[in-house]
């Protein structure tokens, strides 16, 4: 659902990148997983709230919220939510919805604007959600990512994580390999042990396991994620600074 939000001015911030290592912890059991939920203004039916020290308190650690889509849309409970999840002790990610007949570094530029003041510590990187193709072959669908993941990493100073699903990433984009180093979040509802790996990639970071979980303190159902503990500590992708941030 698209809601209107006026246009900001499109100011770039001073260049800066920065590397984050990520360790591999190998041998971590499945049932030590982080958790988490994932949610846009769906799990806000009536605009209500979502309380999100319960969602701590049944043992969620993360949520990955959606923030913006196109140049044009802003979630209107993106930044209560950033807000009280902080509170909550609960670790934020924040994805961006494409249009790819738009332009990517507006949308880059866009999607930072509106997350930037946000990315204190207890920030996920950067997320870009690739799922729908706007009916765009896969040359062009390539292109515009590689050019909204790299203005987003360098005006963040973080290298984006990559959301997608199997089907979706094998028919629009010709399964390609081209974004293998960046992290993956899968969706894949195999209701197996382990997701299914595409594009190249060898690990994932996030897996979508279900798109119909129900989660104390959300009221409409939601998608659950589990975080990989083989990619290292989740507390060091949370707290790796953004540029500018304090």
């Amino acid at each position: 659902m698209r809601l209107p939000n006026s246009r900001k001015l499109l100011t770039l911030f001073p260049l800066a990148i920065t590397a984050a290592l990520v360790v591999s912890v190998p041998g971590v059991a499945a049932a030590d997983r982080p958790s988490g939920p994932d949610l846009s203004a769906w799990q806000h039916p009536g605009g209500g709230p979502i309380d999100w020290q319960a969602v701590k308190n049944a043992g969620h650690d993360f949520a990955l919220v959606k923030a913006t889509e196109g140049t044009d849309y802003l979630n209107p409970h993106f930044h209560e939510d950033t807000a009280k999840m902080r509170a909550a002790g609960v670790l934020r990610g924040a994805y961006h919805f494409p249009d790819f007949g738009a332009s990517p570094e507006q949308q880059a530029i866009f999607y930072v604007q509106n997350v930037f003041t946000e990315n204190v510590l207890g920030s996920l990187p950067p997320i870009l959600d690739v799922e729908r193709n706007n009916g765009q072959p896969a040359n062009v669908l390539i292109d515009w990512m590689h050019r909204w993941l790299n203005t987003v990493q360098v005006l963040t100073g973080r290298q984006p994580i990559v959301y997608t699903c199997p089907g979706f990433w094998k028919a629009a984009v010709n399964n390609t390999n081209e974004f293998s180093n960046y992290p993956l979040w899968v969706a894949d509802w195999n209701g197996g042990p382990a997701p299914e790996l595409i594009g190249g990639w060898t690990n994932w970071v996030f897996w979508q396991t279900t798109d119909h979980a129900t989660i104390p303190g959300i009221s409409a159902p939601s998608d659950a994620n589990v975080y990989n503990g083989e990619m290292g500590p989740l507390s060091r992708w949370a707290n790796t600074p953004f540029f500018g941030s304090s």
